[in-house]
């Protein structure tokens, strides 16, 4: 029984995290802005701690980090995956708002991870989880706070992951890339998009993800995880022809990514209050896309089992090596 801290575990994909951590009978620290999701999750938890939390003020995520090593005991995994976005061209994003994003969406995170870290470093044990987003590696229009906060991440990953490998040390850290997800972000969203905010198919269920990233957090020694065949074929694709995704993006992303449904660009979204809070309801982790939505990805199996792959493959060449020697036999 592992002590687990989720950030962003009212809705979404953190909300379908903490589900599987808790089914399996972790005790789950629960952080996020809006009380009404952080009560009904801790109600669906067992056991669980719910902590109203804003990520952006270190000492909020320092405090909880307190508060659950006293009333649940040492942490040992810690998953970051509160964030904040605004859906807009970026000569339309304010400065205070690119500034929000980045303090929820990438510095929530470093205070996260330094929370984490700071008492997994003393055990020399422990496990962080950054959730991230094929957008870490590829940016698209409409999202460069989103999209320059998650390669941030990225980056600040890296550069941490190779100071402990130096340090020989027993905290693994590790990231797992999303795909597009089916979660209430697009209703929730600061968005200035005179039409209704989409996630660029091919969708996914938040379980998708959930599973994924529990795996990662059993598994970290592997740098870093890949969710859903988009994922790997947008990063495929941008390693080999940045320039022409680049080209492709700008004809297809904005439309792509809003439905013909009318949108209010008014409305200020869940940005600087917690959506739940405002609208006074739960969201839960499922967005408003469940029609479109893949509940399985093969790829992620395939992910997790390179070795099973490599060895399949072997073992086909062989046997086809096999087949040849004996035709010309």
């Amino acid at each position: 029984m592992a002590v687990v801290v989720v950030t962003g575990a009212s809705g979404g994909v953190g909300r379908a995290v903490a589900r599987r951590f808790g089914a399996r009978g972790d005790r789950v620290a629960l952080l996020a802005r809006g009380e009404k999701g952080l009560d009904a999750a801790a109600g669906e938890i067992e056991g669980s701690l719910p902590i109203p939390t804003d990520v952006a003020h270190f000492d909020e995520v320092e405090a909880a980090a307190a508060k659950v090593e006293g009333a649940l005991g040492p942490i040992d995994i810690w998953v970051n995956t509160a964030f904040s976005s605004v859906f807009a061209p970026f000569g339309e994003i304010t400065p205070d708002e690119f500034r929000r994003v980045t303090e929820v969406s990438y510095l929530g995170y470093v205070y996260g991870t330094r929370a984490a870290l700071t008492r997994m470093k003393s055990r020399d044990r422990g496990t962080i989880v950054q959730v991230g987003s094929a957008l870490a590696y590829r940016g698209i229009p409409l999202q460069t706070a989103y999209c320059g906060a998650k390669h941030a991440i990225q980056g600040f990953n890296e550069a941490l992951r190779c100071e402990l490998l130096h340090d020989k040390s027993g905290v693994r850290t590790t990231m797992v890339q999303l795909p597009a997800v089916n979660t209430p972000q697009f209703s929730w969203l600061r968005s200035r998009l005179n039409r209704h905010a989409q996630p660029v198919a091919p969708i996914y269920q938040p379980e998708v993800a959930a599973r994924a990233i529990v795996y990662a957090a059993d598994h970290p020694r592997r740098r870093e995880y890949w969710v859903g065949g988009s994922t790997a074929g947008t990063l495929a694709a941008n390693a080999i022809a940045p320039g022409l995704l680049d080209r492709y993006l700008a004809r297809t992303g904005v439309d792509g990514q809003q439905t013909a449904q009318p949108h209010d660009p008014s409305d200020p979204g869940n940005l600087w209050k917690p959506a739940d809070g405002e609208q006074g309801h739960d969201f839960g982790a499922h967005g408003e896309f469940d029609d479109q939505a893949k509940s399985r990805s093969l790829q992620v199996w395939a992910s997790q089992h390179h070795g099973v792959l490599a060895a399949a493959g072997g073992l086909a060449a062989a046997v086809a090596a096999g087949l040849i020697t004996r035709r010309r036999v």
